[in-house]
């Protein structure tokens, strides 16, 4: 079977191919009567939207969110609410000769091997192009945990990582980094790659504030492998890290603890510090909910690489077209949909189980 939903509550699936007409998402199971519009949406659209630097791929698309059902006279009626945006800057000639070799690094073998049959324009569903769904799925995840507060950022880019953390100033710049300094490294870093027809990697964190404790499960729901999940899914990633992640393998039992003193009200305890990333258990301890995601770098380049054609035959390829030379950027705001999507659905379980 192929698998293009995701949740067990709060369910979202997501349709289209890179080059077909449109993309789009199904979301099921949101409450009624939660005011929605399409304005709620698209400022999240427009943070992912390509083409708004030379830092990312140029393809212009405006991305704009049409909502087709779900919703009557801007409020959510219970039923499933479906999200189109149209693709009108799709360029399939660029992608002549992946259809007859194989990209290394892409799915084009990998899909291959699974259909016997591929879209070869863009990846098809394999493409980054499919992001733009989970980001317009989340716009409407934050509708139901109103409470919640998130916030991603990149931390890392080709190996060079941020040295002060300034809030600030992820808005500020092209990269959502909060080291004004690091940003400036990046831009002479990125832009080498992009000149050399390679690309780079980077490391994304986000955080969540605001999550009560008590969302999760002791097993097979629980928070954090919930989240593993859901950033695995994204195009590009690699590794995911909650809290401390392999950090904390290299720590004492006592240092990795999270202290507790009461608190002034006695009704939660205060934590003296958050290596667990405010899960413990597979459930949420009140504490911010903290991951780290490590994207590899884009493999649709320039640089010629060994690979294979269909027929078998040894053959060299490089990826024409308008691709971005870090995709962890443009990663930012789907790793804080992915985020809201999983607490959505966690929400809704907990109070489904407990009330």
């Amino acid at each position: 079977m192929s698998w293009n939903s995701f949740g067990r509550v709060f369910r979202f699936s997501t349709w289209g191919e890179s080059h077909g007409p449109a993309i789009g998402a199904l979301v099921d199971g949101c409450p009624p009567g939660l005011a929605l519009s399409e304005a709620d949406i698209q400022p999240w659209l427009d943070k992912r939207r390509p083409g708004q630097s030379r830092f990312t791929t140029q393809r212009q698309e405006p991305d704009q969110v049409r909502i087709l059902s779900g919703v009557f006279e801007g409020r959510t009626t219970g039923t499933p609410i479906s999200l189109m945006i149209e693709n009108v800057d799709q360029r399939s000639k660029d992608y002549s000769e992946v259809a007859q070799a194989y990209r290394p690094g892409h799915a084009d073998y990998a899909y291959d091997a699974k259909y016997g049959f591929r879209d070869y324009r863009g990846g098809g569903r394999s493409s980054a192009r499919e992001t733009a769904s989970r980001v317009a799925a989340g716009a409407v995840a934050r509708l139901v945990i109103p409470g919640v507060s998130i916030r991603a950022w990149v931390s890392e880019v080709g190996g060079d990582a941020i040295g002060a953390f300034d809030a600030g100033q992820i808005e500020a710049n092209p990269f959502f980094c909060p080291d004004a300094e690091a940003a400036t490294r990046w831009e002479g870093l990125i832009d080498a790659a992009r000149k050399a027809g390679s690309s780079l990697g980077a490391v994304a964190e986000c955080e969540a504030t605001g999550v009560p404790a008590g969302w999760g499960a002791p097993l097979y729901a629980k928070l954090d492998s919930e989240l593993a999940a859901a950033m695995m899914s994204i195009n590009a990633v690699k590794g995911v890290e909650i809290g401390d992640g392999f950090a904390a393998a290299r720590l004492r039992g006592e240092d990795n603890a999270d202290p507790m003193r009461p608190s002034e009200n006695r009704d939660s305890p205060y934590f003296l510090s958050n290596h667990a990333g405010g899960i413990a258990g597979g459930i949420s301890t009140g504490q911010p909910v903290r991951i780290r995601v490590a994207f590899k770098p884009t493999s649709s380049i320039l640089t010629p690489v060994e690979t294979v054609t269909r027929a078998g035959e040894a053959a060299e390829i490089m990826t024409r077209g308008r691709h971005d030379p870090c995709v962890g950027i443009r990663g930012v705001p789907v790793v804080e949909a992915m985020m809201a999507l999983v607490l959505a659905d966690q929400k809704l379980l907990h109070r489904a189980q407990c009330g």
